[in-house]
């Protein structure tokens, strides 16, 4: 009895400790990771922490990269939206979500170049995957490695020649006092 209440014992130590180790550093938000990823070398790393005006300008400025591989001959119109809204990562963190509109020249084939920005984006700082939409257009998806919460979705738009580019920005913590609701 007396071994087997021991054997019991350990069992239940070996088991809080898996847990503990399952529950990584409680100094990290739920997420961030505790492994270490990989980084290129010539990006600059992610800040600990962005004001929401830092996370809606770092996710402007990737809508236009991904906007400038659409080849120029194609492009009639560029257009970003100025404000966009807050959506939760978790129970503390935001992420600031928009999108820019590209007007194409009638007959691109708009698939080839979604296919060709989702090549430039196959290795390197974000997670790449694609899928048919419900109408059964090609798109293309990049998730951010880093585990900050920064995506992006390219795909044909609504509107005819159109290729719509979806942003949602890295997490961050909004100011005390600081309403997630409307525009931003």
């Amino acid at each position: 009895m007396r071994a087997r209440r021991r054997a019991m014992a350990l069992w239940l130590v070996a088991g809080s400790i898996g847990l503990a180790a399952c529950a990584g550093n409680p100094n990290t938000g739920s997420i961030q990771s505790t492994v270490p990823t990989p980084v290129k070398t010539q990006e600059e790393p992610m800040k600990a922490e962005l004001t929401w005006q830092e996370a809606k300008t770092q996710a402007q400025a990737m809508e236009v990269k991904l906007a400038a591989l659409i080849p120029k001959d194609a492009v009639i119109s560029i257009d970003q939206k100025k404000k966009g809204m807050l959506l939760s990562c978790n129970k503390t963190q935001h992420k600031w979500k928009s999108s820019t509109t590209i007007t194409i020249a009638a007959g691109t084939n708009i698939e080839p170049v979604v296919k060709d920005i989702e090549a430039q984006y196959q290795s390197g700082l974000f997670g790449v995957r694609n899928r048919l939409d419900i109408r059964g257009s090609y798109e293309v998806q990049m998730i951010a490695l880093s585990g900050s919460g920064e995506n992006y979705i390219v795909a044909e738009g609504l509107a005819p020649n159109q290729i719509d580019i979806d942003s949602g920005s890295p997490c961050f913590t909004l100011p005390e006092g600081i309403y997630p609701g409307g525009d931003f």
